[in-house]
């Protein structure tokens, strides 16, 4: 059977957390604000090392075939958090009870279940196996994190990414344990900003916890450097990387990140010197650059300005200086990403779409990491005030973004932009 004639049913859980496929109704999905079914260029098989949610306080949702109508089941909905490479084409589609908690800091992607297998609504954007996981033994990562803490046992930063492996699982983190791919140099303690979705850091009346814990010190210079030398003698094609999940903005902590690369620099060390960043300090970016940066990662949740802010709820910057930065960093040899967090049916909208191709097109970017929002659905939705509208799809909207942008890439992680071959 072809792609095009698969229509999975809906998935859902009973009260004691068993999953079942429903006899007759179909898989739905969220586009924005509207409930539809799954195009044929919408769903994939529920990739390897995904995960599976269970949604309390909601209804599942499944269309009728027959009449054509949504009914809503009184159990509750299943969602498929996709492994990392892969960006949402659907989000799980459902009805919240009244006074229901907001969901945790993750992406719920939309779950069905056809010929024997599970189904989901998503691409597959980068094919690095960079996250994944499932075929290491757990006590690999064990050992290496202790290796790391034998070396270093006065390095803070060490300790610190020794306990976001072990006790959070945070990828990255786990990486640098393995001796592969990216290793995370997280540095900030405080930001200028208050995004809704922050995942270190929550105020108590939030409603849903911070998923991590935030950094609580400044590492020294050559805490980094440490790590940065010992990573590059086991990664032929290291990336470093400032700016992870549990720290705030990097770029308030620039003279320690200069001062660090400038050490590594100094010692011919190797790699893609990488910064994950808000862009919200673009006077920072020449010296970053003259001290050894390769690459800067802007995060966005919209292109549109009023849409920004509602989310990112910035302090101490406006969104000009967010395309100040990307000017900034291309002006100075950087290699520039965004990290474009895609909400099916918004960001694949007309209107978030002209306003992307406009900050494309004034600041010949290189790159789109097209990556899932981790927020509740809902709230982002009811917080942003975000109305109906006509959305392309994601496979219409990768295409238009290859035929007019053809020099942009696409994918998921940072890429490796100083090549050590």
């Amino acid at each position: 059977m072809s792609r095009k004639q698969i229509q999975p049913r809906l998935v859902f859980a009973d009260h004691n957390g068993h999953i079942f496929d429903h006899p007759e109704l179909l898989m739905l999905c969220r586009k924005g604000t509207e409930f539809v079914l799954p195009g044929p260029t919408d769903i994939i098989p529920l990739p390897k090392g995904s995960d599976m949610f269970l949604l309390p306080e909601r209804k599942a949702l499944g269309l009728d075939p027959q009449s054509g109508s949504i009914e809503a089941l009184d159990e509750s909905p299943v969602a498929g958090f996709v492994c990392p490479g892969h960006t949402l084409t659907g989000v799980c589609a459902y009805t919240s009870s009244q006074n229901a908690a907001p969901l945790p800091l993750f992406a719920y992607g939309a779950l069905g279940y056809a010929q024997g297998r599970f189904w989901v609504c998503a691409h597959r954007i980068d094919s690095d196996p960079r996250q994944q996981f499932e075929d290491i033994p757990r006590g690999r990562i064990e050992a290496g994190a202790k290796q790391w803490l034998q070396r270093f046992p006065e390095n803070r930063l060490v300790r610190h990414l020794a306990h976001c492996a072990l006790s959070y699982c945070c990828p990255a983190a786990r990486n640098l344990a393995l001796g592969r791919y990216e290793a995370p140099l997280p540095t900030a303690r405080g930001c200028n900003a208050e995004c809704l979705g922050c995942i270190s850091q929550q105020p108590e009346d939030s409603g849903f916890p911070a998923t991590q814990s935030r950094i609580g010190f400044r590492p020294t210079p050559k805490e980094i450097q440490d790590i940065m030398q010992t990573h590059a003698s086991c990664e032929p094609r290291p990336i470093f990387s400032f700016g992870q999940g549990c720290e705030g903005e990097p770029l308030l902590e620039a003279e320690t990140i200069a001062e660090a690369c400038r050490l590594y620099r100094q010692q011919q060390g190797p790699g893609t010197i990488n910064i994950n960043t808000n862009g919200s300090l673009p006077e920072t970016i020449p010296e970053l650059a003259r001290c050894g940066l390769d690459s800067i990662r802007v995060s966005l949740n919209s292109a549109q300005e009023a849409l920004y802010s509602g989310y990112y709820r910035p302090r101490t910057y406006a969104f000009q200086q967010i395309r100040e930065t990307i000017l900034a960093a291309k002006a100075h040899g950087l290699f520039v990403s965004l990290n474009y967090f895609f909400f099916p049916g918004f960001n694949d909208s007309e209107q978030e779409y002209a306003a992307l191709g406009t900050l494309i097109a004034d600041t010949r970017l290189d790159f789109l990491q097209l990556r899932n929002l981790n927020l509740d659905p809902e709230l982002y939705l009811r917080h942003l005030r975000i109305k109906p509208g006509p959305s392309m799809g994601f496979a219409h909207f990768r295409k238009r973004l290859g035929k007019d942008f053809p020099w942009v890439g696409l994918g998921y992680f940072n890429p490796v932009v100083h090549d050590c071959n």
